[in-house]
């Protein structure tokens, strides 16, 4: 048996900072029970020279485990301990670009990219995916894109990225962003943007880029695809077939900013937005897949959300590690993970 120590990343966001070594733990027990078959033991937090660490035990970690700790949405270093010494081990991301695709981005309301990593991988360790992570590429929605943080956290993996959001401005502006990121750092791609219309009716403006991981690859005519719709969360079977996306993973409106616009006015009530998009969301669900929802529970129980998405005909995963996952953002926010999967 063997003792291992995690380094956290250090986060410029000092709340989330505060919330990290726990977040870590409970994210860890995650990929303990889906992909390392509870071969981890004695997850803790521990002082070392003063430094909080995340520490575990375990009789040996194989290529593949280390391959999937090494995604861990906090870990800046992993460490074998022998007595006092730490000797470093070896940790090879599934990053495919370099980490400014995530972190250039800067506006009032981002999402902490830490926390979106973290939602991210939860969400994929409680799908049918999990243990294809590694070696396939995923086509993941997020319903309520914004200026697409989730988006670029999943082409940085390396899989298929789907957005849509109602809300121009953040369209546009991400539009922007992707391709002068792309053409800065050199990446072969193609972009556009279209106007997607039905029976002579206008259903909103499309912005579909193919990105090569290599240039040799995007010669061969292997690349991702990203696409960006702007609209109606609730109008995402018009763009996306049912059983089409292995993971659906966003953030709810908090009650503060963000929402959509079902029937009469905007919504920001993240339970009335839940309750009609969820429905629509599990349609494009491909059976196993899962659901990850971040959101505000000042504003909305747990019970209460995981009552809704069962009523879409999810089924809620809420024991363990998933009850563990609450963290406080700022003082009008206490933000939660809610987690279901499609049978």
């Amino acid at each position: 048996m063997a003792d291992y120590a995690l380094l956290i990343l250090p986060s410029t966001n000092r709340v989330y900072a505060e919330a990290s070594v726990d977040l870590t733990l409970a994210e860890l027990a995650v990929f303990n029970q889906s992909v390392l078959d509870n071969r981890l033991g004695d997850l803790a937090r521990t002082e070392l020279g003063g430094v909080p660490y995340v520490t575990f035990t375990a009789d040996t970690l194989s290529d593949t485990d280390l391959a999937y700790l090494a995604n861990l949405s906090t870990l800046y270093a992993l460490f074998r301990l022998d007595g006092k010494l730490l000797e470093p081990i070896h940790a090879h991301r599934l990053d495919a670009f370099d980490d400014d695709l995530i972190t250039i981005q800067k506006y009032q309301g981002k999402t902490n990219e830490l926390f979106t990593k973290l939602l991210l991988n939860v969400t994929v360790m409680s799908s049918a995916h999990a243990h294809d992570m590694l070696d396939r590429r995923l086509l993941v929605l997020d319903p309520m894109c914004g200026r697409g943080t989730t988006l670029n956290q999943v082409i940085m993996y390396g899989w298929n990225a789907a957005g849509v959001d109602i809300d121009q401005k953040d369209f546009e502006a991400y539009a922007t962003f992707i391709q002068t990121w792309l053409k800065r750092k050199r990446v072969k791609h193609q972009a556009e943007v279209t106007r997607v219309r039905r029976d002579k009716h206008l259903l909103g403006r499309k912005l579909q880029v193919s990105i090569g991981l290599t240039k040799d690859s995007y010669k061969a005519g292997d690349a991702l695809s990203l696409t960006f719709v702007n609209a109606d969360t609730v109008k995402t079977r018009d763009f996306h077939r049912a059983d089409s996306v292995d993971l659906i993973v966003t953030d709810a409106p908090y009650g503060v900013q963000h929402g959509s616009r079902a029937g009469e006015g905007l919504q920001r009530s993240p339970l009335d937005l839940l309750r009609g998009a969820a429905p629509v969301w599990a349609q494009v669900l491909r059976p196993g897949g899962a659901l990850g929802i971040a959101w505000n529970t000042n504003v909305a129980s747990r019970d209460a959300a995981l009552d809704v998405l069962a009523d879409a005909g999810l089924d809620p995963i809420d024991d363990g590690p998933y009850r563990s996952l609450a963290h406080r953002v700022d003082q009008a926010i206490v933000r939660d993970i809610v987690i279901a999967r499609r049978p």
